[in-house]
């Protein structure tokens, strides 16, 4: 992993996810637009309440706080940023992405609530040098994509003020980390959908304690991520028509039915791998690191 770059293949993650238009992920994300996990308190019956959930845990462990400038690295479609803009008015927010479809939506998004406290940026994570210094940085479901773990901690402790926290969410196996490979037709999930990425286990943050230090982590069980994903599909199901609709102007017509299955496949993989031994073995790790003294 240390003679690595930082994250392999970026462009992959673009082509397979999040160049898509906008319009195709609203037929099957909550509200808030949250493509990571999202936590389902015993109250919470709707996906919107369970995005909610997430966000609200994240911000609290992360110690957010109004008027901190905070910076998240791979922000999806925006869901914390955006939550972030608006329950912290005073804070100001710089939200990186790889795609370009994604800082657009974000940035009308924006407009359309009326929030100038946050600002887009579209650069490869390999590629990005920031020249200004955080109070929080964050990263949700970005460092499953990432190889070379000690190089970016390097870096996010030389963005971080004295005294500022890096938070981190990922999915995770809880013993033993692996990658996805493309290999052959065998290798569906890491053709498809995940190629170049990793399963972190809970341990593999926790291994690069050098300009980072943790002062604490979580373990969400797999039964959140699983109800996620089933969600997620029921939307897809739902709005089949119209996703066609958009898969067809992406792919073309002969490859849209093939598209619309593999999506499908792909949510109902993720639920069920999630869910598998009581959501035991494949969880969602939370970790929050503080700078070390030597590096601020």
């Amino acid at each position: 992993m240390n003679s690595a770059e930082i994250a392999p293949l970026p462009d992959k993650a673009n082509s397979q996810h999040y160049e898509l238009p906008p319009e195709f992920f609203e037929l099957i994300l909550g509200d808030y637009k949250k493509y990571s996990c999202c936590y389902w308190n015993p109250g919470d019956t709707t996906l919107v309440d369970a995005e909610r959930s997430a966000l609200e845990i994240t911000c609290h462990r992360a110690q957010i706080e109004d008027g901190q400038r905070i910076l998240e690295l791979g922000c999806g479609w925006g869901a914390l940023s955006l939550w972030m803009a608006t329950n912290f008015p005073n804070a100001q927010i710089t939200a990186l992405s790889n795609s370009d479809s994604q800082r657009h939506y974000i940035e009308s998004q924006a407009a359309s609530a009326g929030l100038n406290n946050l600002k887009v940026t579209t650069c490869d994570i390999n590629n990005y040098i920031s020249e200004s210094k955080y109070d929080r940085i964050v990263s949700i479901e970005m460092f499953e994509h990432l190889r070379n773990y000690r190089m970016m901690f390097e870096r996010i402790a030389s963005w971080l003020t004295p005294g500022g926290k890096l938070f981190i969410h990922i999915f995770t196996h809880t013993e033993r980390p692996y990658t996805f490979c493309d290999e052959g037709p065998t290798d569906w999930m890491s053709r498809h959908f995940f190629t170049g990425g990793m399963m972190p286990s809970h341990a593999l943050p926790l291994s690069f304690e050098e300009d980072l230090v943790a002062e604490k982590h979580w373990r969400w069980n797999g039964y959140h991520y699983h109800r996620t994903a089933e969600s997620w599909l029921v939307n897809l199901d739902h709005n089949r028509s119209s996703a066609l609709t958009i898969l067809k102007r992406v792919y073309g017509k002969q490859q849209s039915r093939v598209w619309f299955q593999r999506w499908r496949i792909f949510f109902m993989a993720c639920a069920e791998l999630f869910a598998m031994k009581d959501g035991e073995p494949w969880g969602v790790s939370h970790y929050r690191f503080i700078g070390n003294n030597n590096t601020n």
